[in-house]
């Protein structure tokens, strides 16, 4: 499964991912560092990319309703400190294995994750 990370997740949250067995990159690798969230976007969803992020921008079900994009996991936390993040996210990973959100539009905080399922 191939993952994109925003530029706002720093390597370590990548580290996490990529011993975790998945496939994940950050825009700078793509040259993408510094372009607006449309353009990343764009990117992320033409290439059928999973997308994580801190941003909360992408959490607008009526721009980015479940089922019409790759998946995106918004992490949602109160400390962004790359050891809560790295945490967070290897403490998701254990719960919900991204290939089981695929389509969906997940947020998740330090306690739990919401799940928003494409509609059937």
């Amino acid at each position: 499964m191939r993952i994109k990370l925003d530029e706002n997740l720093g390597k370590s949250a990548l580290v996490v991912l990529r011993e975790a067995g998945y496939e994940a990159e950050r825009p700078l690798e793509e040259g993408l560092s510094g372009y607006p969230d449309e353009q990343i976007w764009d990117f992320v969803w033409n290439q059928g990319m999973f997308f994580i992020t801190l941003d909360v921008d992408f959490s607008d079900i009526r721009k980015f309703p479940p089922g019409t994009h790759p998946g995106i996991l918004i992490l949602r936390l109160s400390n962004q400190s790359r050891e809560v993040v790295k945490q967070t996210l290897s403490k998701i990973i254990k719960a919900h294995p991204l290939e089981t959100i695929k389509g969906c539009l997940a947020v998740a905080d330090e306690y739990r994750t919401r799940i928003r399922r494409p509609k059937t």
